[in-house]
């Protein structure tokens, strides 16, 4: 059975169970199968010789999840070739798909844990109460180390931007 975590994370003051291993920095990434808005399958080795800042958020249709992806899309171009910058979600590649072409949103590659919620498993995020991912922020270097982790404590907040680009930077 998977590790649950209780006392980490809220939604709107109310505890949050949260299912997988807590990543530390230094841990070597999980590996992951996730889907693309073309329904193509993506996996860590997609974004190879890179660096991978990782955007989780649980639903693209909510205020705070649109605004933080809208942030990544904009850093993207900032970070250059050399690095990746993923949104993953469950939602459906089809809403995923919906809200980039509304959005304009053509630097940040949305990927979808919404088949079977590998990703959100394997990098401690899936939110047993909701069956969605708990807001977080992965910075994973070339080698496939994890340098940067930000689970966000209550799901409602932003994460912190600043210190998730300064350390996909710093890796660049």
């Amino acid at each position: 059975m998977a590790q649950e975590r209780t006392g980490v994370a809220t939604f709107k003051g109310n505890p949050l169970t949260l299912v997988g291993p807590e990543l530390q920095v230094g841990d070597q990434a999980p590996d992951f199968t996730l889907h693309s808005s073309l329904l193509d399958t993506a996996s860590l080795s997609n974004f190879d010789g890179k660096v991978k800042l990782i955007s989780v958020i649980p639903s693209i249709d909510t205020g705070v999840c649109d605004l933080q992806t809208r942030r990544f899309n904009e850093v993207a171009s900032e970070l250059g070739d050399n690095a990746a910058v993923l949104t993953v979600s469950v939602d459906t590649p089809f809403a995923q798909a919906r809200w980039c072409g509304a959005a304009g949103a053509e630097k940040v590659t949305m990927l979808s844990d919404y088949r079977n919620q590998n990703f959100s498993y394997a990098y401690g995020v899936y939110i047993k109460e909701f069956g969605l991912a708990m807001r977080s922020i992965f910075v994973i270097d070339q080698n496939n180390k994890v340098q940067y982790v930000e689970y966000v404590a209550e799901m409602s907040e932003h994460p912190n931007y600043d210190q998730a680009i300064a350390a996909a930077k710093a890796l660049l």
